[in-house]
């Protein structure tokens, strides 16, 4: 049978494992391969409790970041943000509102910095309408932000204004017959 070493990966290896774990593997291969091509060193005590130093570092690091992501979470789960845009015939907005507006309005809106990459849009919004948007903050983090497209009320010249002293109203010629 071949002879078996104890190797502390210093880089991932794929089908065998992440950095910093310590794996039982064939002579020859640690030898040959994993050691010459700095994937792995030899597990020795002081190796090995480096890594484990690095892990523990790590690790509250991990979990730093996730205190900090819940936190966030929980100012940003359930927040409504509303977007007035044009829109033509049935709704369709003649531009769209993407994932880079998203983070747009949320940071004037609350003032959070989001990279546009974490909220999960399938597609960019092309209709008016109520859109319930993922954000994925970190792993097991992500709270939910309600999106609401509504049509331009007030730029619009649907209503006319009040006329005013200066401006006669718009009244139809009524001696000019139609043919």
């Amino acid at each position: 049978m071949g002879s078996k070493m104890k190797v502390l990966l210093v880089q991932d290896v794929e089908h065998l494992g992440k950095a910093g774990e310590l794996k039982d593997v064939s002579g020859g291969f640690g030898r040959n391969y994993l050691i010459p091509q700095g994937f792995a060193v030899l597990a020795t005590r002081g190796q090995v409790r480096q890594a484990e130093e690095r892990l523990a570092a790590q690790n509250k690091r991990v979990e730093a970041t996730r205190k900090d992501a819940q936190a966030l979470a929980a100012r940003i789960n359930g927040v409504t943000l509303r977007f007035e845009v044009r829109v033509g015939e049935q709704d369709r907005l003649y531009g769209s509102v993407t994932s880079g507006d998203i983070a747009e309005k949320i940071r004037s809106q609350l003032g959070i910095e989001l990279d546009r990459r974490k909220i999960a849009l399938e597609d960019t919004i092309k209709r008016t309408g109520t859109y319930p948007v993922v954000i994925n903050l970190v792993s097991g983090v992500a709270p939910t932000v309600t999106v609401v497209v509504e049509g331009e009320g007030g730029a619009a010249p649907a209503a006319p204004a009040e006329p005013t002293d200066e401006e006669e109203p718009a009244v139809p010629d009524l001696d000019e017959t139609p043919e």
